[in-house]
């Protein structure tokens, strides 16, 4: 019998080393199939020529849109940007969690001095869990009108989508084209306190398409053959402007967004924020021809103006009858576009989204937010001419959130202030509540329409469940706002018209299987509630990903402190980290 008894406990420690070298082993493997890309960026002045008109458009090795960049999850990025453009320039990686590494961030005097012309900085990050489509931008006044690129995330080496593997995969940046210098367009309307020109095109891959003038010889086309399944991976990179997106008599199958994986779902319509990314399979189910792919305005602002064009691109059949000859002969076929004011499709499209499966969301909240958001007025400054005042009846315009409109620094970056200790840069008084509870999408009293200037964070202690109402208001003008959080991804729980009842709107909280995003898009005179565990050290900008409203001053700051050790505390900034 003892002998039995050893043998057993032979056998049972034979299997935990076993085990243990299995785990071992895959761990191993994990990290061998890991790679470390390097790459360089350099920012310059490139002649474009668009709209029949050559601008000198700033660009990221020469190209518009700028490179896409391809990796798996897992992989560590080194990017060396240099900046041989005449304006300061940083580069976000929009949706990257950047655990521990606030420093590659990108957000101009948030986490970084702007890299100044002539210099360099490089931006050093490992991609953690996360897999889909992201994208990057310049984080610098308007530069990311034409900095901005594609950034594809694929799973690790071995490992598989949680789909039927696409024949082929395009990526379809939806941009926006100033006849102007974009940089001269946001300084006149800073001068003159009114609102930006809009655009003049929207484009897709930076080509406007076929019903602008001077453009139809560059449309894109996105190839495609019969039987075939495609993935197209859906960047909303205009500065200000959601958009619709459809392709004529094709349906579009949802299976990610904002690089986590969706339940898939059907529609024949998206709707994107600026900043936003969705990936939808499409099949070659249909005669082979060529067909519209199209992008146009979402402008939920009553009479706000904007631009009212539409963008093309064509999805192409090889084996269409006119593939082999020219094509330019035979006309697309253009789909049915939504109105620009079409919020019904709007909600139906938000409303679909789930993650694939159950997902572990925060229960019990530590931190209860409730931030309105929205535009405001300010008054003309005693010492300014009419021509400085030209908002609404001699005002000038703003931005704000529970009525603390943004500023950013201008001579040390928030996160250096916040991680050394510097005094005088920020405070950490941002208000959890709106200062007044007022009817914030009804007739909202003109003295709630000047915000307080300032730069303020809202501290968090590392690991917090924290949730935050998003509320629309209807001061000026209420409108749909995508928000962005740095440094995270949250869950989307809820969403709805009319200001939020915490009393019965708690009723409609999805807390089983919420979408995970890292950009919302805020309904108009509505509301969103979102959840995340703050789990990522630093200075993590939430942000109107309408660089317009960002400039007004729509932004606040979470101030996320250490946790134990070295595994819950951010690095140490890098020795090139550029200086103010």
């Amino acid at each position: 019998m003892e002998a039995l008894n050893d043998m057993f406990a032979n056998s049972r420690c034979s299997f935990v080393l076993f085990g243990l070298f299995v785990l071992f082993a895959s761990a191993m493997t994990s990290l061998a199939h890991a790679k470390t890309q390097q790459h360089e960026f350099v920012i310059q002045a490139t002649p474009v020529k668009r709209l029949c008109k050559t601008h000198k458009s700033i660009t990221v090795n020469g190209q518009y849109p700028g490179p896409t960049l391809e990796v798996n999850n897992g992989d560590t990025m080194i990017v060396k940007v240099t900046n041989k453009a005449r304006y300061n320039v940083t580069i976000h990686w929009h949706g990257i969690r950047q655990m521990r590494t606030g420093w590659a961030d990108g957000p101009e005097f948030v986490t970084q001095c702007p890299i100044r012309p002539g210099g360099s900085y490089t931006y050093r990050f490992t991609i953690q869990g996360q897999e889909g489509t992201l994208w990057w931008h310049a984080h610098s006044s308007w530069l990311r009108a034409t900095v901005y690129g594609a950034l594809i995330i694929r799973p690790k080496e071995g490992d598989s989508y949680p789909f039927t593997k696409p024949k082929r995969e395009t990526p379809i940046l939806l941009g926006e084209w100033w006849d102007a210098n974009p940089i001269d367009v946001v300084r006149e309307a800073t001068r003159t306190g009114g609102a930006p020109n809009v655009s003049d095109a929207y484009t897709i891959n930076g080509q406007p398409g076929d019903l602008y003038n001077c453009s139809n010889q560059d449309t894109y086309i996105v190839p495609i053959d019969s039987g075939e399944t495609n993935l197209l991976r859906v960047i909303n990179a205009a500065l200000n402007q959601p958009l619709f997106f459809t392709v004529a008599n094709h349906k579009l199958t949802v299976v990610g967004a904002d690089a986590s994986y969706t339940k898939p779902f059907t529609t024949s319509v998206l709707m994107l924020g600026p900043g936003q990314t969705t990936d939808v399979l499409i099949n070659g189910d249909q005669p082979p021809a060529r067909y519209y792919l199209a992008a146009l305005a979402y402008a939920s602002a009553p009479n706000a103006p904007f631009d009212n064009t539409t963008t093309t691109a064509i999805l192409e059949y090889k084996s269409a009858p006119c593939a082999a000859k020219n094509c330019s002969a035979s006309k697309p076929v253009m789909p049915p576009l939504p109105a620009f004011n079409d919020t019904a499709t709007v909600t139906a499209f938000s409303k679909s989204f789930r993650s694939p499966r159950k997902v572990e969301v925060p229960t019990q909240i530590d931190e209860n937010l409730f931030f309105t958001i929205g535009l405001g007025l300010n008054k003309c400054p005693k010492n300014f001419g009419s021509s400085r005042c030209q908002g609404p009846n001699g005002t000038r315009f703003t931005a704000s959130m529970n009525n603390e409109s943004f500023v950013l620094p201008s001579n040390i970056s928030i996160l250096q202030a916040y991680q050394q200790g510097i005094p005088g840069v920020f405070t950490s008084d941002f208000p959890a509540n709106p200062p007044l509870k007022f009817d914030y999408t009804g007739n909202v009293s003109r003295s709630l329409w000047q915000p307080v200037p300032g730069t303020k964070g809202y501290k968090l202690k590392f690991g917090s469940r924290v949730q935050v109402v998003l509320q629309d208001t209807s001061i000026f003008t209420p409108e749909n706002h995508p928000i962005h959080l740095h440094g995270y991804d949250f869950y989307i729980i809820a969403e709805g018209f009319g200001n939020f009842n915490p009393n019965t709107d708690t009723a409609k909280f999805n807390l089983v299987d919420p979408p995970l995003r890292n950009t919302v898009a805020v309904p108009v005179n509505g509301w969103a509630v979102i959840r995340f565990v703050a789990d990522n050290p630093g200075a993590w900008l939430l942000h109107c990903h309408l660089d317009v409203h960002i400039n007004w001053g729509l932004a606040m700051v979470f101030l996320v402190d250490n946790g134990v050790g070295e595994l819950q505390s951010i690095e140490s900034p890098p020795t090139d980290l550029p200086l103010c």
